[in-house]
């Protein structure tokens, strides 16, 4: 409509005056989008990598600097927190006579034991919660009751049954890793995707195919971290245990150097019981880390 309105006004003449011709604008040319260059450092890459990796140990840095000023400029008394060359001579005492190896070969073979003891039983019981709803119902609101008590409220009963042997030590260590193990166990199945039931279902698989061959596969990494999480519990519970029953391992060292007041022998036993512990679970996240990778969950259910 405005093409032809403009092309009759073309066409007007005005009375007296010759007709002027019209100018075209030259077709205008598109432009071009410019194009927006980032230049990244060369190096930025590798010092934010090792940025990221210095961070997690800035705290420990600064408390381990604040202690060591502390106990220099008298602010600290030794019958407060011994100095840090305290602690490190009697590490080295520990390590020299054997005492340290002795303890920690102890405390190992104790959580090893009731580790091993607690995540066979918290598979199983996962598993079968998880492949029946009829045992779930029946057992999971009664298990859920009884995990809520700490491991020092069974003590008393553990000690009536078991005696204060080392039964007593594998039992409660065993009881603590239990709780976890068997709830990520069941929860595996909850998260199994739905997607891949779907595909077994549509293939005919039947039931036990479904289980052993889509169900199990994809609850190995969830299973794998409840095996995490009850590890680090059996470690804490073995320390809590040690302290109150034992008469070897780390946990026997600080109520040793405590009964003593033994100040250094006491953070030497709490540092190596921290290194022990963060080793185990560094170890333990890497595998995690492993099975996880390209691993993408759609919750489902099992029916």
């Amino acid at each position: 409509m405005a093409r032809a309105t403009a092309t009759a006004l073309d066409q007007q003449q005005v009375p007296g005056k010759p007709l002027a011709p019209v100018k075209r604008l030259p077709p205008s040319t598109p432009r071009s989008t410019p194009r927006v260059v980032v230049r990244v450092a060369q190096g930025s890459a590798w010092q934010s990598r090792a940025l990221n990796r210095l961070l997690p140990w800035l705290l420990p840095t600064a408390l381990l600097g604040l202690w060591y000023l502390g106990s220099e400029r008298g602010w600290l008394s030794d019958q407060v927190l011994p100095p840090p060359a305290f602690v490190y001579q009697t590490l080295v005492d520990l390590a020299s006579t054997g005492d340290l190896w002795l303890n920690a070969s102890a405390s190992m073979q104790r959580v090893l034991v009731g580790f091993l003891i607690g995540s066979g039983l918290g598979v199983t019981l996962g598993l079968v919660m998880g492949l029946s709803k009829t045992v779930e119902d029946y057992l999971l609101p009664s298990f859920n009751a009884l995990v809520q008590i700490p491991v020092l409220g069974w003590m008393p009963f553990a000690l009536l049954l078991f005696g204060i042997g080392e039964p007593l030590k594998y039992v409660l260590i065993a009881h603590a890793a239990l709780v976890p193990v068997t709830l990520c166990t069941l929860q595996a199945f909850h998260q199994v995707p739905k997607r891949l039931l779907e595909v077994g279902q549509a293939y005919g698989f039947s039931r036990r195919q479904i289980v052993t061959d889509i169900v199990l596969p994809s609850a190995v990494a969830p299973i794998f971290t409840g095996l995490r999480l009850g590890f680090t519990k059996a470690w804490l519970s073995l320390v809590v245990v040690e302290l109150l029953a034992s008469s070897e391992g780390l946990g026997y060292l600080i109520a040793y150097g405590r009964q003593l007041f033994q100040l250094d022998l006491v953070m030497a036993a709490v540092v190596v019981v921290g290194a022990v512990g963060l080793l185990i679970d560094r170890s333990f996240e890497y595998v995690e880390r492993r099975l996880n990778k390209g691993r993408a969950v759609i919750p489902g259910r099992l029916a």
